[in-house]
């Protein structure tokens, strides 16, 4: 952590001890003039925390960045015109798939252009990952669609986690399979199912009653692209060095965004994932409409079997306009419900005492909205088929270079009763 992230933390550390203050001052008998000017700081000691906030994620971006470029330069890298990366001093002489691709990339997708070694390098290293052929407008040069280096396929997921938090393997239960073959899930609820008391030599019931009831959901592979991403073929010649920053920025957002979407509010069936929202089963009717409680939020959370309320992975999901609505729900005793995590020891903020996700693609707080989501987010399971794959198109935009990234994915919520969503009436 950056000196200059360490110090705004601090800042915020002091403001919430601030505002804490200000709140302790309120008791039954604060004059009311006093309560409201002690509130007013208390809001704006708060206001301030978020635009440390905000400050501190451009500044981590940033630290982000630099050390990309400052591991970037300390690499060997090609001079374009006077020969090819290697894979490093063990490989002697040996091309590696990382430095070809981005010959590759160099002669605007020109295999003809490329040596025989660096064409090998190509084929060879796309052909253990799914891969889907390149079509181009016609002319020379063989079809390719090779999978992206591992340096940018790294960065794309990032970028994905970051923009998407359905995508992330922390929140949910993640399958990875290399084909896109219809997958089966087994769903049970057997919360409600009694156990019988046993009486000694006494005969035990076998009517049938208290079989256990399975069903099976499907986990297909919907195809996502990001469109085509253009760029000019002199910027690919003269910036090469800052592909993956780029390109790993553009796509990733562009995934991320959508694959988060789908997974959140997804309709489900034939046309894409279940979303999770789509998929839970209502927990609570909210008495307002552009409104929530502290106790509807109780009442949430307690309509999710305490089993489920044990697992790693449970957590609220809502989108980060609710987050600001409920930071200022406070409990009987004047004390807001939400509670300042430790970034710096690694430990998130927390509202109830449970996590939270901040989902951009969730609903507002508005009528007949499902605002607020709570459970076990590990029963939702997302299936990724093999990974990112790039397309690089020469002629069709010649001359620039477009390039195109796909993803396959869906997802599915295998037990209904693990999570539950708030319901705007």
């Amino acid at each position: 952590m950056s000196n200059r992230i360490k110090e705004l933390r601090d800042k915020q550390t002091k403001i919430v001890a601030e505002a804490r203050e200000r709140l302790d001052q309120i008791e039954k008998a604060t004059d009311e003039a006093r309560a409201k000017e002690l509130e007013t700081q208390h809001d704006a000691a708060m206001a301030e925390f978020d635009k440390l906030e905000k400050q501190i994620e451009r500044e981590e971006r940033v630290s982000s960045v630099e050390k990309r470029e400052e591991e970037r330069r300390a690499k060997q890298r090609p001079v374009l015109g006077e020969g090819i990366e290697t894979s490093g001093a063990d490989d002697g002489d040996k091309i590696s798939y990382r430095s070809a691709f981005h010959r590759y990339v160099q002669v605007a997708g020109d295999l003809s252009a490329l040596s025989a070694e660096e064409r090998a390098v190509l084929q060879a290293g796309a052909a253990p990952r799914e891969t889907r052929a390149q079509t181009t407008t016609g002319g020379s040069g063989a079809a390719g669609g090779y999978t992206i280096p591992t340096e940018l396929s790294n960065q794309l997921i990032r970028t994905m986690k970051m923009w998407g938090p359905m995508y992330d393997e922390d929140i949910c239960t993640v399958m990875n399979t290399t084909g896109g073959n219809p997958i089966d899930i087994p769903t049970i609820d057997d919360t409600s199912v009694p156990v019988a008391a046993h009486t000694e030599a006494g005969s035990v019931t076998d009517d049938g009653g208290s079989d256990a009831t399975f069903g099976k959901k499907s986990l297909g592979a919907f195809a996502y692209d990001t469109e085509w991403v253009k760029f000019s073929w002199e910027l690919a010649q003269d910036s090469i060095f800052n592909f993956e920053t780029l390109l790993g920025d553009l796509l990733g957002q562009r995934l991320g965004r959508r694959a988060n979407t789908e997974l959140t509010t997804g309709a489900g069936s034939t046309s894409g994932p279940n979303g999770i929202v789509t998929a839970s089963t209502k927990g609570k009717d909210a008495a307002a409409a552009a409104a929530v409680t502290y106790d509807e939020l109780i009442d949430l959370v307690h309509s999710v079997d305490p089993a489920y309320r044990q697992s790693p992975k449970v957590r609220f999901m809502f989108n980060d306009k609710t987050l600001g609505a409920l930071r200022k729900l406070k409990d009987g005793e004047g004390r807001y419900i939400w509670t300042q995590g430790d970034v710096q020891g690694g430990v998130p903020g927390n509202i109830l005492g449970y996590r939270y996700s901040v989902n951009q693609a969730m609903a507002d707080v508005a009528a007949g909205n499902k605002s607020i989501v709570f459970g076990d987010f590990g029963k939702y399971f997302v299936r990724k088929v093999g990974g990112v794959v790039m397309f690089v198109a020469r002629e069709r935009f010649a001359p620039d270079i477009g390039l195109l990234g796909l993803i396959r994915l869906d997802g599915e919520l295998g037990d209904t009763a693990a999570v539950k969503h708030l319901l705007q009436p």
